[in-house]
């Protein structure tokens, strides 16, 4: 047990290190290229930042193309300014594509990390739609719907379990205040979601 505690310090110490030493490099071409203040210290964050979205996205197992398109290109921002610092660059007399590549990342960063952000995964969306409480019913019922018909064969949409759970919990509430079991398209209102999804759940009813 000491042996691993050992080691996990030594990664630990490690991985400090190489963060803020790549922290400082960054923090100096942002400088070097004219973003003084606090904005030399945002740069660093920012890259970071994406890289570490990028990565989780990645370790999720969703929208892999774009999670790799996004940590390669926050991985080039961080090793460029690695290298940079290393003496190939006067930073006294920084280049214009370089100053201009400086200027327009926060730009790049803000896209990638909203489309990693609102690539949300299934899993995800489907602890939002627990946590929604029931609309409302109108003051108009709705036409009599025919129930819902068994299906001899299993939906090729996969169905989560939690998405099910609520589903039987709607068609609970449903039958208590109707008196009939609930039918398919009010099934698909309720639970909001593609009329392929809601026959995939009505098996499991």
């Amino acid at each position: 047990m000491r042996a691993y505690l050992a080691r996990v310090d030594a990664v630990l110490v490690q991985a400090l290190i190489a963060a803020a030493l790549s922290f400082a490099h960054i923090h100096d071409v942002a400088m070097a290229a004219g973003q003084d203040g606090w904005k030399a210290w945002a740069y660093p964050v920012s890259v970071d930042l994406l890289l570490v979205a990028a990565w989780r996205r990645l370790r999720s197992g969703t929208a892999k193309a774009a999670a790799w398109c996004w940590f390669v290109i926050a991985l080039a921002a961080s090793l460029g300014a690695n290298v940079a610092t290393a003496g190939l660059l006067d930073l006294g007399n920084v280049p214009a594509w370089l100053r201009t590549l400086v200027a327009g990342w926060p730009a790049v960063a803000f896209l990638g990390g909203t489309l990693l952000a609102h690539s949300a995964p299934v899993k995800e969306a489907v602890e939002v739609i627990e946590d929604q409480e029931d609309e409302p019913e109108t003051a108009l019922e709705p036409p009599p719907q025919p129930a819902i018909e068994p299906m001899l064969e299993r939906p090729s949409v996969p169905v989560p379990s939690a998405l099910v759970d609520h589903a039987r919990k709607v068609a609970a509430e449903h039958h208590a205040r109707t008196g009939a079991p609930i039918d398919l398209p009010t099934l698909r209102t309720r639970l909001g979601v593609p009329p392929a999804m809601a026959e995939a759940i009505a098996v499991h009813l």
